[in-house]
């Protein structure tokens, strides 16, 4: 009850009463000096009563909002929070985490040279090189990009040889326009063979491959001991899936491709003669320079194609796989879609007291921007600042309300409240882009009380 602290003066019989009651005193009748009537207090009580409570939970943005009988309007000026209602919709819902990038070409590779000399050219920096041109030169001998994806390791030089390095080559010549002849099907045994690999006429023509079948070794018999044959030292290999066969016709497509490169057509094939890549690359950076030894590493390359690099911790990354999709904020303000190309885990080692476990291991995820819709601001920056929205778990054919709709019920979880004041209990699910999945005693279509 409000409190009267003001004395008041009775008049003598027969005066007037003062002409305004004094300020800061609602609790009584100053007209006639007495005392509130029981009417006078039950009015001011119900006003009161009116204005409501609101109590606001701070976890989730949950608004608790008891239901009472409308009552006059309090002249209170503190307005309570404006509520509606909205239909529970029946619809796919999806949780996501934004995390930064790095706009660029990804992480770089670093080439180095696998034979010794001298450096006698390098290309510019930011310049693209392709399939068949040179990255570099060592002793004026140029290093070719071929594509694929295992690196030269040997020196290929002897017909009958068998591998992926020799698939490598035969691909890449093929794609450059050089007639390799016909490789051996999957399946078939090969050895080694110490023909002449210089014979043009058997290299022009068809591909000379000792073969030996398991059926036609048996039916030709056992070789002479006194004539014996080039491949009685050789081990059969058989020709595997992903593999390809150094033939005398490949050998002879080595040497017309040194022919046109201006180098020595020796149809023999060096590690170094070319850098295998899985695409055209751009030159990142140069770690030597025209005229310095050949040894360490040249230079560094990377895709040609933007990318974004994310690091993350291991918990943000956990629901992160190769292949999802992404949404990229990108400089201008433009949104672009992209893909997950890689996702890589970097342990960092501890001390060397050996006292320190290292820290957290990290995730570089690597993310490819559709091409066909690039902004031309992105395609002539280098590096810029990106945000990625990563799409975690999805809520298929589900019931949501705002959040806003939840009510924490007394007796513990939650609650949505109908139009007419009816609470309904729920369960609740995911929660994403202000949205909540529930499921309980309500469908699609209900009308349900919510904040604005």
């Amino acid at each position: 009850m409000y409190r009267h602290n003001s004395k008041v003066r009775s008049s003598p019989r027969g005066s007037s009463p003062p002409d305004s009651p004094p300020s800061g005193d609602p609790g009584q009748d100053l007209g006639s000096g007495n005392p509130d009537t029981p009417r006078q207090r039950s009015a001011r009580l119900t006003a009161f009563i009116a204005g409501g409570v609101v109590i606001a939970v701070a976890a989730g943005g949950v608004v608790l909002v008891p239901h009472w009988t409308q009552a006059a309007k309090s002249p209170s000026k503190a307005a309570a929070p404006s509520v509606s209602s909205v239909a529970v919709q029946r619809t796919d819902l999806s949780d996501s985490v934004s995390m930064d990038g790095t706009l660029g070409h990804g992480s770089p590779r670093n080439i180095s040279s696998t034979s010794d000399g001298t450096v006698t050219w390098l290309p510019a920096v930011g310049a693209t090189v392709s399939r068949g041109h040179q990255l570099y030169r060592v002793d004026n001998r140029p290093a070719v990009v071929f594509y694929g994806s295992t690196p030269l390791y040997r020196r290929l030089d002897t017909v009958g040889m068998v591998g992926p390095d020799v698939r490598v080559v035969a691909d890449n010549l093929r794609a450059l326009g050089y007639d390799i002849g016909a490789q051996p099907p999957v399946g078939t045994l090969v050895t080694l063979s110490q023909a002449d690999a210089s014979d043009e006429a058997a290299a022009d023509t068809t591909p000379d491959v000792p073969q030996e079948s398991e059926g036609s070794k048996a039916s030709s018999g056992s070789p002479s001991p006194t004539a014996p044959t080039a491949t009685e030292s050789s081990v059969p290999q058989r020709v595997q899936p992903g593999d390809s066969v150094l033939t005398q016709g490949l050998k002879a497509a080595i040497g017309r491709w040194q022919r046109a490169a201006r180098v020595p057509e020796t149809s023999v094939l060096e590690p170094g003669d070319a850098i295998v890549t899985t695409g055209a690359v751009r030159v990142d950076q140069l770690k030597v320079k025209s005229g310095d030894a050949a040894s360490g590493e040249l230079l560094s390359v990377t895709g040609t194609g933007k990318r974004v690099t994310v690091q993350a911790s291991e918990d943000d990354s956990s629901a992160v796989r190769k292949g999802n999709t992404v949404e990229v904020t990108l400089p201008d303000g433009t949104t672009v879609p992209g893909r997950i190309s890689a996702v890589g885990t970097v342990i960092r080692p501890g001390s060397e007291e050996g006292g320190d476990a290292g820290s957290d291991p990290t995730r570089t995820i690597t993310v490819v921007l559709d091409e066909g819709k690039q902004s031309a601001a992105v395609r002539g920056v280098d590096s810029a600042p990106v945000q990625v929205r990563f799409t975690g778990r999805t809520a298929k054919d589900v019931l949501v309300v705002p959040v806003g709709a939840l009510l924490a019920l007394s007796e513990g979880g939650y609650g949505v409240q109908l139009r007419d004041g009816k609470l309904i209990k729920v369960t609740t699910g995911l929660f994403a882009k202000g949205l909540v999945e529930i499921s309980g005693s309500v469908k699609a279509g209900t009308k349900v009380v919510t904040t604005s």
